[in-house]
């Protein structure tokens, strides 16, 4: 430790820190503009310079090291003028317009202005003019003459994002920052390149001009997306939702939060809302009141109790629901005698279970990935299913990590990876396999220590802080059990942790809360399967989108007697019977447990619309039409608390099943059927600036191997007709040089593509 003198303070810091860390730890506020505690130092915008005795000049705060016994002076008369000299220099060619500037009301540049800049400029030559950029649907770069080259925007995405999609062009007063030969900008975390802007040149353009800041009430929220749980604040107007922005949670999703955090919103007040329940009469839909649909499918399940018996009804719910909503529709199903309840669509093996109660989980917590020394992930798109995992793992990478990967290589993580072992999806359980008999004798299966399993397994052997995490595609995979057995092994075998990057905002919530079956009843590939079930209650999902095997859902569904869809959406209107509108995560309280087991509440922020109802008050008072006991709450506190109750933390276990000999692979074309990251759950793909991004643009395509696309004779922007158990479609196709031999990516969760079959069989494929 480094002890210095700061405005008479004496203060404590560690040795290589700068005079901003000192004056952050003792609470002294110096104005800055480039420097973010997040991002490297570039000390450019020089409005932190400081008095340090004996130094010459004044120095930069962010970019002079500390050193014992000095003695800084951040309010003295030579500091004041050093700053408010750079303030001058800034406004010179800033443009005066911040009646009209998005960012008014919480700019730095005018906060910092008003405390160092002068009542007037002596600055009379004309200002300069920066030609307004398009970047895409998400980031407004048209009033670029605001920009006053901090680089915050620039150093965000080389350091967080791990691509440099913003720099800066030429020199002095004519610098620019730009993205280059006209490109856009595509992150999924590009979003918070708004937030650090300290000035108006980067805006949101779905909220350009919707509202000032200060009309803007604010509240806490959860992010509904995926298993990170990202702190949120919802700002509302008129009881609508128009912006959203992250809430700093250093444990969870530090100061970032991913673009479908961000602008999901748009779907809450898009016309695919549902407002008023409805019921399908002659093939028409009529609106009803709440009284008339809860009380139609109150009779509706007692009939088909009384005609098919118990076993015929059952439940699929989407992991994106809350505790209080998966918890109540357990019990509403299980109070009618079934256990045929299921959160787990996507899913291929149901053996590979935690014990009743008891939840797969990350293994560790989610900031220790920051800290990680070593990481295998399998069967992840990391970048694309967890951007915000991705960014701590990238500054893992950074800092010397090696992080290794086995699944298919044509997916960019933007991280400098150790090894990628490119395999197709039915040789991950054999490459798995080959790590363990490079690591020693006595693995679970039997494999080859080749070149690169010796390579993984001497970097798991090495290191201090070490995980195998298991991504969406290793947990839906129709060897899961074996994937998990392998990688608890090898885990055992390193000192290694072992977890599920888990899918949804509520995953390993819906486990706690046995929102899976129990005992005897049907899971959700056996209910989408046949014509077992006679009436299914759906909650805030599509099986035909959300299902691992989507024609076969929508059969199952047609063949029903009864399909109720609870959802905030007009979803689900072509097989559906009854359709109530549920409230989406801003118009409801409730809970959601993220991968490292974190409970996170939250309550709503607006009123529900029109004729919404939250979730959990439908569900309890289709209880009580229904006689069952257990449905007298009066509050979703009392539902959680009914629900989980106790330490959650005992009850994670990645306990794994038996490893099963490697399936053989069917004839023809394998398929990986990745989720496209604007299709995972009904927010995303309602919200229209996130489905004009490139990811949502270019979501509908076949990725092919150079082999196949050569056999085939494509060239870019030919059409392909893809044929799967019965199913076609007919998609533009692209060569993916990444990709193994005899596999194809053809994305699920899409309407193009839910007249196909299982996400992890084989197809057929022919040019157009």
């Amino acid at each position: 430790m480094v002890e210095i003198e700061l405005d008479g303070q004496k203060v404590s810091v560690q040795e290589g820190s700068m005079v901003m860390h000192a004056a952050e730890k003792a609470g002294a506020y110096i104005p800055h503009f480039c420097y973010h505690k997040k991002l490297s130092i570039a000390a450019n915008c020089r409005m932190c310079l400081v008095d340090v005795e004996k130094a010459p000049k004044p120095m930069p705060a962010c970019a002079t090291p500390v050193t014992q016994g000095m003695i800084v002076r951040t309010k003295s008369d030579k500091a004041i003028k050093a700053q408010q000299g750079v303030m001058e220099f800034l406004l010179i060619n800033h443009p005066l317009d911040c009646p009209i500037c998005d960012q008014g009301g919480e700019c730095q540049l005018q906060d910092l202005a008003v405390g160092y800049g002068g009542s007037k400029s002596r600055y009379v030559e004309e200002k300069r003019v920066v030609f307004h950029k398009n970047v895409g649907p998400l980031i407004s770069m048209e009033e670029m003459s605001r920009c006053i080259h901090c680089t915050r925007c620039v150093r965000f995405g080389q350091e967080i994002a791990g691509q440099m999609e913003l720099g800066m062009a030429h020199r002095g007063e004519h610098s620019e920052i730009q993205t280059f030969v006209g490109r856009t900008v595509d992150s999924e975390l590009s979003g918070n390149m708004i937030d650090i802007c300290p000035v108006g040149a980067l805006t949101s353009k779905p909220f350009r001009y919707s509202a000032r800041t200060w009309e803007l009430s604010r509240r806490k929220s959860v992010s509904p997306h995926d298993s990170t749980g990202a702190n949120l604040v919802v700002q509302v107007k008129n009881h609508q939702v128009l912006r959203v922005v992250p809430l700093e949670n250093e444990d969870v999703n530090e100061c970032w939060i991913a673009d479908r955090d961000r602008f999901s919103y748009e779907a809450l007040n898009s016309d695919a809302r549902l407002t008023a329940p409805m019921i399908k009469q002659g093939g028409a839909w009529k609106q009803v009141d709440w009284t008339i649909a809860l009380e139609y499918i109150a009779n509706g399940l007692k009939t088909i109790k009384a005609d098919h018996g118990a076993a015929a009804i059952g439940a699929l719910a989407s992991a994106h629901s809350t505790v209080e909503e998966l918890h109540l529709l357990a019990q509403l199903v299980r109070g009618l005698g079934s256990d045929n309840i299921d959160h787990r669509l996507r899913h291929s093996d149901f053996g590979n279970a935690a014990p009743a109660g008891n939840a797969r989980w990350l293994g560790s917590s989610i900031a220790s990935l920051s800290e990680l020394d070593r990481a295998l992930v399998v069967g992840s798109n990391l970048r694309k299913d967890h951007p915000l995992f991705a960014a701590r793992l990238r500054h893992a990478a950074r800092r010397g990590a090696a992080v290794h990967r086995i699944g298919l290589s044509s997916d960019d993580w933007l991280m400098p990876l150790a090894g990628s072992l490119s395999v197709a999806p039915s040789g991950w359980v054999q490459a798995l396999a080959d790590v363990a008999a490079a690591i020693g004798a006595g693995a679970p299966l039997a494999g080859t220590a080749t070149a690169e399993a010796q390579a993984i397994a001497a970097s798991l052997q090495s290191g201090r802080a070490k995980a195998v995490l298991l991504g969406n595609a290793a947990a839906e995979h129709p060897q899961a059990t074996s994937l998990l057995a392998l990688a608890q092994w090898i885990a055992q075998q390193t000192g290694a942790s072992v977890g599920y990057l888990t899918a949804d905002a509520n995953t390993v919530g819906a486990q706690l809360v046995k929102a899976q079956p129990q005992i005897d009843g049907l899971n959700a590939g056996q209910m989408l399967s046949g014509t077992a079930l006679k009436a299914a209650v759906l909650l805030n999902t599509d099986p035909v989108l959300d299902a691992a095997n989507a024609a076969g859902a929508a059969k199952a569904l047609d063949a029903a007697e009864m399909v109720v869809v609870l959802s905030p959406f007009k979803s689900g209107l072509e097989y559906a019977d009854v359709v109530l509108p549920i409230a989406p995560f801003t118009e409801t309280s409730g809970s959601f447990v993220n991968a490292e087991g974190r409970l996170q509440s939250f309550v709503g922020v607006v009123r529900p619309l029109a004729e919404t109802r939250p979730a959990w008050k439908v569900l309890r008072v289709l209880g009580n039409l229904l006689g069952l006991p257990g449905f007298d709450q009066d509050s979703s506190e009392q539902v959680r608390e009914q629900a989980l109750g106790g330490d959650l933390t005992v009850r994670l276990s990645n306990a794994a099943g038996a490893v099963t000999p490697v399936a053989a692979r069917g004839e023809g074309v394998e398929r990986f059927g990745n989720l496209p990251i604007y299709a995972a759950d009904a927010l995303v793909r309602n919200a229209s600036s996130l489905q004009l991004t490139a990811d949502g643009r270019e979501a509908a395509t076949v990725g092919l191997p150079a082999s196949l696309w050569q056999q085939l004779a494509l060239k870019d922007g030919d059409l392909v007709r893809v044929v799967q158990d019965g199913g076609a479609a007919q998609l533009p196709a692209r060569l993916e040089a990444g990709l193994p031999d005899g596999v194809a990516r053809v994305p699920a969760g899409l309407p193009q593509t839910a007249a196909l079959g299982a996400i992890f069989g084989t197809l057929s494929i022919s040019k157009v």
